[in-house]
């Protein structure tokens, strides 16, 4: 009887969780972007969606059952930045791994365990990335750094990680599967991977050899758990072990920081390359170490959002501006 009930607990934290992160798809609903068709870059609305977020956090810890209230304040600031960068308004993977954090405290803190976990990523995890979707398309922000710090499409890393751990062992599917559309299609919705990868054609065009480079390295490889293990090494190295990425991050009493001293924190209006990953490429890369290759510099540069461009494309095709057209004039194939 005790262990159905901290089943039946530990069901309805999860529960919680997923109905938090509902109520910030209803928020971004409620909140329209404002007119910004001059630019392709983040939409101011984001700002409003970020604020409000943020003073609804502490409140919406509150019902989390079992949470003890005093860890509120420090739990709700992994909360709080997972949804992006208020000020240049783009997400990248320190906003990714702010969200892990956030469910790493809460197991922490006892609401959870260890036996939570695959719950915790195909539903909780997922249901966090589907939001983080709407956000990135109705607010249109950017890549933070170059190429989403390391986000391998753009803004996520974590997916992939997670979605080729879900494909280890799979009869059928390999890495190079990713190539087959007819596949892609079919087992999308099973496996986080594929969705990943279909949501990546979805608003890309031409080949993944082309805007995803990273991908069509991987998919050389033969199984999904070198694939797995070289993603992890990949995580550890170029997202936690980034200096850019982790001088921005909270350490405090659930998740202390125990290396050496760390220099003095440039604020973010006295440093201008504040957020950005600067991109280092291995000498002598596998190919799935070449995964890691950096995008060179980005640092002044904003990267326009993958959805402001698609948006802007399908508005030229709408009014045929840009478009050629006459006797005799055909498309030319980008590859």
């Amino acid at each position: 009887a005790i262990v159905l009930i901290k089943i039946l607990i530990h069901l309805e934290a999860i529960e919680y969780l997923i109905s938090t992160l509902d109520r910030v798809e209803q928020l971004a609903n409620d909140i329209p972007p404002v007119e910004n068709k001059a630019s392709r870059f983040g939409n101011p609305a984001f700002r409003t969606l970020y604020d409000k977020i943020s003073s609804e956090a502490e409140s919406w810890h509150q019902g989390i059952p079992n949470f003890p209230k005093e860890a509120i304040p420090e739990v709700s600031v992994y909360f709080k930045e997972c949804w992006g960068n208020r000020t240049r308004i783009d997400y990248g993977s320190g906003m990714e791994l702010n969200f892990l954090c956030w469910l790493y405290c809460i197991e922490r803190l006892g609401v959870l365990t260890e036996d939570d976990h695959k719950a915790l990523v195909v539903r909780v995890f997922w249901r966090y990335i589907g939001v983080m979707r709407v956000l990135q398309s109705r607010y249109w922000l950017e890549p933070a750094g170059s190429h989403g710090v390391w986000g391998l499409d753009d803004y996520h890393f974590l997916p992939f990680l997670f979605g080729s751990a879900q494909l280890t062992g799979h009869k059928y599917i390999r890495p190079k599967s990713i190539h087959d559309a007819e596949l892609v299609e079919e087992y999308s919705k099973d496996y986080m991977y594929l969705a990943c990868i279909r949501f990546i054609n979805s608003i890309k065009t031409a080949s993944l050899r082309w805007h995803s480079p990273m991908l069509d390295d991987i998919s050389g490889v033969k199984t999904w758990d070198k694939v797995n293990s070289g993603m992890v090494k990949m995580y550890q190295a170029e997202v936690l072990g980034k200096l850019p990425v982790i001088q921005h991050f909270l350490f405090g009493s659930i998740l202390p920081y125990q290396g050496i001293p760390a220099p003095a924190p440039n604020t973010e209006e006295e440093d201008a390359h504040w957020g950005h990953a600067h991109a280092h490429a291995p000498a002598g890369a596998s190919p799935v170490d070449r995964a890691a290759l950096g995008w060179g510099d980005c640092c002044g540069i904003p990267v326009p959002s993958a959805f402001a461009a698609a948006a802007e494309e399908a508005e030229k095709k709408r009014s045929g501006i840009g478009l050629l057209s006459g006797q005799g004039i055909r498309p030319v194939p980008f590859d």
